[in-house]
């Protein structure tokens, strides 16, 4: 076992960055995350997964529209990192 291996701390704040995690870790970490969000009270998060060719970002669009949590989500503007990030509003 590695220093790779060990858990990584994510703060709990409406905003996660994908950038040093693996594409199949995707599904469980936003789902993990979103309920560790919804523990918290709170209820948009801004997931950033980078501009680059897209497709990290189509990873994450693709399971947001399947998640039961989501209510909504849209690329970030100018202010919330343009196309390189998603807004997601969750269910109450």
């Amino acid at each position: 076992m590695d220093a790779f291996d060990d858990p990584i701390e994510i703060p709990i704040n409406g905003e996660l960055d994908l950038h040093t995690f693996r594409p199949s870790d995707i599904k469980y970490l936003l789902e993990d995350y979103f309920d560790a969000c919804q523990e918290k009270g709170i209820s948009r998060v801004r997931v950033i997964h980078g501009k680059g060719i897209g497709t990290l970002r189509e990873t994450v669009h693709a399971h947001l529209r399947k998640s039961e949590r989501v209510e909504s989500f849209r690329l970030g503007d100018e202010s919330s990192g343009g196309w390189g990030a998603t807004l997601v509003e969750l269910k109450a």
